[in-house]
């Protein structure tokens, strides 16, 4: 129930988020958008400004034929939520009307959506720096504050002692042979001291401790003593409220960057027909990586939050139909050619789009039951 809960909060926050993006660009804008809701329809209530300049309330899904502006809505179905901007419509005569405006306010409102969800992760992480965020201890700002530093393992070499004992990323070591140890030099000069040595290793894995016995080997690619893993030193770092707001700003620019070399990777390595070489998950995995997230505390769902928040902004300005990218692409076409896409063929096209998109989730999300199948189904039985 923690992990749909979690999942329903953190899915709604993002929608709405960036729905809220292409609302409140479109009224700068001079666009009247005709509903903008919480939640997905149908409508449970709304209300709205008359032609008379009233506010009136209105219970369920019925036409609406006296509002003068935008109806503001709270639906059914507590997904994030929508705006209804007649992207697909034509615009008669009607000066305020989307198809209406200039191309490059066209295209702003479309992108609204997309800034205001890296906006959005700028605004968790900075809060985050203010509570204290568990990150990487690497060039930090002079005026961090640091607590709970551990030392963390980041990846494992195949084949190599670690893999052999099952270390896995994100496993913290405690202590080696019953000693602590101040940093991560400090830790690999004792191990490639005792290189040959069985030493015993304490593992903090979520909850759970446990102990492996594991014996360093000359690891090639240094020359020195090691069971293979990379290791981090970690730890929560706290900034002062205007520097933690700063520090938020740059780790969200640094996480956008990473994340669209890591989609420009991808998409090469599948051109170039060298398949997926990460994971890829759908909203079944993302529901369960949430579940987990929330299991470690807040701060962690906030850190997701904004990853998952500057995911679903790159994803969506991706040049696909359907997807805002994709209706940004078709502005530039009707740039360059003087004339808008005929508006039967854009349709065509995007919907086409939708259903390659509906196709792709279905896949993703059969591997994902397939992967996490067990946990699937002690959710689904809890909740029915």
């Amino acid at each position: 129930m923690l992990t749909l809960i979690t999942f329903l909060v953190v899915l709604s926050i993002l929608v709405f988020a960036h729905e809220l993006g292409h609302f409140f660009v479109a009224r700068k804008l001079g666009v009247k958008a005709e509903e903008f809701g919480f939640g997905f329809p149908p409508r449970a209530w709304g209300f709205y400004k008359n032609k008379e300049g009233k506010w009136k309330h209105i219970f369920g899904a019925k036409e609406v034929g006296d509002a003068s502006d935008t109806i503001f809505s709270i639906n059914w179905i507590p997904l994030g939520g929508f705006v209804k901007l007649g992207e697909d419509e034509e615009g008669g005569s009607d000066p305020n009307h989307f198809s209406n405006k200039k191309i490059w306010q066209r295209a702003s409102i479309l992108s609204a959506g997309v800034t205001m969800n890296i906006i959005l992760a700028a605004i968790l992480i900075s809060i985050g720096f203010m509570l204290g965020l568990p990150q990487s201890l690497d060039n930090l700002n002079s005026a961090a504050k640091i607590s709970d530093k551990k030392i963390q393992v980041i990846d494992t070499l195949p084949e190599s002692p670690a893999a052999k004992a099952e270390i896995k990323a994100g496993d913290i070591i405690v202590s080696i042979n019953n000693r602590e140890f101040k940093n991560q030099d400090e830790l690999q000069n004792f191990v490639n001291e005792n290189n040959g040595l069985e030493l015993s290793y304490k593992i903090k894995r979520g909850p759970d401790e446990i102990i492996k016995k594991i014996t360093p080997i000359t690891i090639s690619e240094t020359g020195r003593g090691g069971i293979g893993v990379g290791i981090i030193e970690t730890g929560v770092v706290k900034y002062p409220f205007l520097i933690a707001i700063w520090e938020g700003i740059k780790a969200t620019i640094f996480l956008t960057w990473a994340i669209i070399e890591a989609f420009y990777y991808l998409f090469k390595n599948l051109i170039l027909g060298q398949g997926v070489t990460g994971d890829i998950a759908g909203p079944v995995g993302i529901a369960s990586l949430t579940g987990q997230v929330a299991r470690m505390g807040f701060i962690y769902v906030l850190q997701f939050t904004a990853l998952l928040s500057i995911n679903l902004a790159i994803i969506n300005f991706l040049p696909i139909p359907a997807l805002d990218g994709g209706r940004v692409l078709f502005l530039i076409i009707e740039k360059i050619k003087g004339s808008p896409v005929k508006r039967e063929v854009e349709a065509a096209i995007h919907k086409i789009g939708f259903a390659l998109l509906m196709v792709l989730i279905l896949f993703v999300t059969f591997r994902d039951v397939a992967k996490f199948g067990d946990k699937f189904k002690m959710l689904w039985e809890k909740i029915f």
